[in-house]
């Protein structure tokens, strides 16, 4: 299997070269055509548990990596550092279910993929015998940025540098990269939006005269986003595990399709479930549920994609999202790949800001994919019922999935909303919509009364944060961000 841009497909990469890439030299993402002539053994898959279905999942879409390499990286990648034995356990809301994605190091779904993505690059350097290190240059919506630190933090050969937009971020999210340890990490807010923070990184990876530079020092940069396929792979395998948990518990037969309810904002998620229906998985329905920001919800609707709007600042930062980078895969396949149309749909966003599919290719996209979208009131609302009817606490970006699948009919399949962080990571913000006064109270003032509220501990590693120390001040402009990013390597690589 060989990856090329979605933009040109005249250079092929192995797998292990496009992870050690991270983006396409045209501003592309990597992509295969071979997605789905493989398919996994549902059979398999159901009768096994999340470790051996990761293998099967990275050995069918890596397939360069050796069994040996990539049971390694998993058993790596997911043991003492998640704290459930299950990775991403399933459990009920009313009668529908959440897949809990949060239970890794960071409290966050990045965390399934981000364990990993540095082990995968180990031994991808090591086999391609890459000299020099390698720079991975991040932006984060909240929670890529803490998940990329903690699991690049004191990588041999490795530097990490993320962005974070500054003031937009919860104050549990802010402390984490602030505060994180390791001789190899550097962390700026930036002054804007995270869609501002993720232009400039993809313009610092096509700026040539800095990786002229950068060569001269024997470095490279590369990704940690969801624009890298290694970070896209993992999170294939949940789904199949999720469908895996339903049928062991006797809630569908084998076959049977599920939908998947996806609160998201950049499209890799939700196209992870696209992945893992092209290989063979029983997808119904994948549910696209944005928050007021609803950019993907009207492309759905609509055909067009039109970024030419107000940012709105939420209670689900981490979907404050005006780019959806990893629509530009789906783009793709849905084309049969026709990469001269993809390149101009994103050179009309660029220019334009916004693009139209034709009528045929939107008619093919809502053949798997429905959208719906939540406001603030919505989702406090979503997050109090959800609390009050059935005793579970959720974050305001699982509440927004909660929100959009509970308006959707029930087609009498079994529906599955993704649940993508742990709600003590917004304390203020569920306190709030549980009924509480918040005012005058600092994030861990809400972590505290939560706790007391509900009975629900707050996971060590996010209340220990009170108490961290602050390592990471800088807030920069977006036009320094190229000069932040050669420092770190001057320093990391020195």
């Amino acid at each position: 299997m060989f990856y090329h841009s979605t933009r040109d497909a005249g250079d092929s990469v192995t797998s292990k070269q496009a992870i050690l890439t991270g983006i396409a030299p045209d501003g592309g993402l990597y992509v295969s055509d071979q997605l789905g002539a493989s398919r996994l053994d549902l059979g398999r898959v159901c009768a096994q548990g999340y470790h051996a279905t990761a293998c099967d999942v990275l050995g069918t879409l890596l397939p360069d990596y050796t069994a040996d390499e990539v049971r390694s990286c998993v058993a790596g990648a997911y043991a003492d550092n998640f704290d459930t034995p299950a990775v991403t356990p399933l459990t009920p809301l009313g009668q529908d279910w959440l897949l809990e994605l949060w239970h890794g190091p960071t409290c966050a779904f990045k965390d399934v993929a981000l364990q990993m993505l540095p082990r995968l690059m180990s031994v991808a350097r090591a086999s391609e015998g890459t000299a020099g290190g390698v720079m991975i240059v991040t932006a984060t919506s909240g929670d890529t940025g803490k998940a990329a630190l903690d699991g690049f933090a004191d990588v041999p050969g490795t530097g990490v540098t993320v962005f974070y937009p500054a003031g937009k971020v919860s104050d549990v999210q802010r402390l984490q990269m602030v505060t994180q340890r390791g001789a190899n990490v550097a962390v700026a807010g930036i002054r804007g939006t995270f869609d501002d923070a993720q232009t400039q990184v993809k313009r610092i990876f096509a700026n040539q005269a800095l990786a002229e530079r950068l060569a001269a020092r024997g470095v490279v940069l590369s990704s940690a986003n969801s624009i890298n396929v290694g970070r896209l792979v993992p999170q294939v395998t949940y789904y199949f595990d999720a469908y895996a948990q339903l049928v062991k518990a006797g809630r569908v037969a084998a076959g049977d399709p599920v939908d998947f309810c996806v609160p998201t904002g950049n499209f890799g998620d939700v196209l992870a479930g696209y992945y893992a229906k092209r290989l063979g998985l029983p997808v119904g329905t994948l549910i696209v549920a944005s928050n007021t920001n609803k950019v993907l919800t009207d492309f759905i609707e609509t055909g067009t994609y039109d970024r030419r709007r107000d940012f709105v600042k939420t209670i689900s930062p981490s979907m404050d999202i005006l780019v959806s980078s990893n629509l530009e895969r789906l783009l793709y396949y849905l084309t049969d790949g026709d990469c001269e149309q993809v390149a101009s749909w994103m050179g009309q966003l660029s220019a334009t800001g916004t693009y139209t599919l034709p009528s045929h290719l939107m008619d093919r996209m809502r053949e798997t994919f429905a959208c719906g979208f939540a406001t603030d009131d919505q989702t406090r609302a979503t997050i109090r019922s959800a609390w009050d009817d059935h005793g579970v606490l959720i974050d305001p970006h699982t509440a927004v999935g909660a929100c959009v699948l509970g308006r959707l009919p029930h087609e009498g399949r079994e529906r599955v909303c993704l649940s993508t962080a742990n709600p003590y990571k917004f304390s203020a913000d569920v306190l709030a919509a549980l009924g509480h006064d918040v005012d005058g109270l600092d994030g861990f003032a809400c972590m505290d009364q939560l706790e007391r509220l509900t009975g629900v501990p707050a996971p060590r590693q996010l209340s220990a944060l009170r108490t961290a120390e602050v390592r990471h001040p800088d807030v920069c402009d977006q036009d320094e961000m190229l000069g932040f990013v050669e420092s770190a390597c001057a320093r990391v690589f020195a």
